[in-house]
């Protein structure tokens, strides 16, 4: 067995498509773990830490070993999460007869790449190591109240979130609070030492382009859903409300955006995330119909992912432009303080 990095890289940034089993046998342990857990998904937990460790460092207070440590625990935690939900989903039979689930990547189960106690191995040594990384930021914070409460919260909802949260519609919910203001919230605060309700604020566009896809993903299979008793969001509102919903998720993205640099929190440099526009318009104009009955020319690659697909999309280039725009409004506010009121 080769190390074979390039499926490293790969596997960060699509979700990959495998048949074979002699195929997934010969992969390496990172490749499988990195497929098997969707990190071309998890990399939104990256993506938030990243922007906490951004608003720390233009505050003063960045640090690279425990940015480095608890990003990548969360990130660990997040594809944890992840191989619970396929083993719960596969053991209360829902990802049993060719499921939406594993339509559109590897799961191992379905496919028989592993067994359910390899399954329970993988979940509880990824666990185990995301545990460590939280055990030293409860030890980097001296134990305090707040990392107590924010550690309790991701341990609850990482083991909750299958079931019962998203049989009960509350999944959703529960992802735009953690990938938005309690991530990148808690991030600060183990840099910082100091909860910022503004940093949380902040928090909140990012966690919305990263629900944005969770419900776009489940009106996607909605009926599979409604059929095999999983009650998302979705199903509990209906298909139609839930898009409705999903548009007003991404427009909020850029309002408080607006708001944020409006009250000064941000400087204007960060108005470059509305170059994301066309993304975000392309999100509302899709649903604004019912997902087609067959998979149009261009969803062909990736069918039966439709509505999700065009939220990915909006979330990486959102993102991207997200970062940027922060990395340039830390430099700004600590080499150029009074640049923007030198200009109005």
């Amino acid at each position: 067995m080769n190390i074979n990095f390039s499926m490293w890289r790969k596997a960060s940034w699509q979700l990959i498509k495998m048949d074979d089993k002699k195929e997934w046998d010969a992969l390496d342990v990172v490749s499988k773990w990195l497929i098997a857990t969707r990190s071309a998904v998890t990399l939104v937990t990256v993506y938030s830490c990243v922007i906490a460790g951004i608003l720390a460092a233009r505050d003063g207070y960045f640090s690279w070993v425990p940015f480095l440590i608890v990003t990548l625990g969360l990130f660990i935690a997040h594809g944890t999460n992840n191989i619970l939900n396929d083993y719960t989903d596969y053991s209360r039979g829902v990802d049993k007869d060719n499921y939406f689930r594993s339509q559109y990547g590897v799961h191992p189960l379905v496919q028989n790449f592993w067994d359910k106690a390899t399954s329970i191995r993988w979940f509880l040594v990824s666990g185990f190591l995301a545990t460590l990384s939280g055990i030293y930021a409860l030890y980097y914070t001296g134990f305090s109240s707040t990392t107590i409460i924010l550690f309790a919260v991701g341990a609850v909802t990482l083991l909750a979130y299958t079931y019962p949260f998203k049989y009960w519609g509350l999944g959703e919910f529960s992802i735009f609070l953690i990938w938005g203001p309690i991530l990148i919230g808690g991030v600060y605060f183990v840099l910082s030492g100091i909860w910022d309700w503004n940093v949380a604020l902040a928090g909140v566009p990012f966690g919305l382009s990263v629900a944005s896809i969770n419900i776009a993903k489940h009106i996607d299979k909605h009926d599979d859903d409604k059929a095999k008793g999983v009650g998302t969001f979705p199903v509990r509102v209906g298909e139609k409300f839930a898009r409705r919903v999903d548009q007003i998720a991404i427009v909020l993205i850029y309002v408080v955006t607006l708001y944020l640099i409006l009250n000064g929190f941000f400087t204007p440099i960060m108005l470059i995330v509305f170059l994301a526009y066309k993304e975000a318009l392309a999100v509302i104009k899709v649903l604004n119909h019912p997902k087609p009955a067959e998979a149009p020319e261009i969803a062909k690659a990736f069918w039966p992912v439709w509505f999700s697909g065009f939220a990915f999309q909006h979330n990486r280039q959102f993102g991207g432009y997200l970062i940027l725009g922060l990395i340039a409004d830390a430099l700004i506010k600590t080499f150029f303080p009074t640049f923007w009121t030198g200009l109005f």
